[in-house]
């Protein structure tokens, strides 16, 4: 086992797949951060286009997996699975929750335009009130998601159940067992 770095979960623990890409997600989202504060004081640098890119690179295809799995999986197994009062709650935080995917999938393609030129070397320009929209939207959905979603999922779910949707997860990113 290697100690000097972070490993993944597998996908055999498919809640903790989904928690570690929340901690991926903050990470680039910090990285846009990071971004407003780099491009007006040393311009467009390598690591301006590096991390533009990084932050491209997951909001164009990781994050999109991250929502089907949710959209496709987890949550149509949650709705089969929870009774009563967890029921109740899953149905207005689904919908809050597929809402707010349709929400950030919105203003990323209003932000990805300028990140692209950015890591293209093209412009050093990026909006803070795109970015700080994009941020504010994700963080408060994480953490519904992490407040609700999540544990429901931990607590409901059998070894099958468990089972069956990390291997969704698996299928949905071309990963064979």
């Amino acid at each position: 086992m290697n100690m000097l770095f972070d490993t993944a979960p597998d996908f055999d623990q498919p809640v903790d797949v989904l928690k570690h890409c929340h901690g991926r997600i903050r990470k680039q989202l910090s990285t846009m951060q990071k971004l407003l504060v780099h491009l007006p004081a040393a311009g467009l640098t390598a690591q301006a286009q590096q991390a533009a890119s990084a932050a491209l690179r997951y909001f164009d295809n990781a994050a999109p997996h991250h929502h089907a799995d949710e959209e496709q999986d987890l949550l149509p197994m949650l709705r089969a699975t929870a009774a009563d009062d967890d029921l109740a709650v899953l149905n207005q935080v689904a919908t809050q929750i597929l809402d707010e995917h349709r929400q950030m999938e919105a203003a990323w393609f209003a932000l990805a335009p300028q990140l692209r030129k950015i890591a293209a070397g093209e412009a050093a320009e990026l909006s803070a009130e795109h970015v700080q929209g994009f941020v504010e939207m994700y963080t408060a959905h994480m953490e519904k998601e992490e407040s609700f979603i999540t544990p429901m999922a931990q607590r409901l779910f059998n070894q099958d159940q468990m089972l069956q949707l990390g291997n969704a997860m698996r299928v949905r990113r071309g990963i064979h067992a």
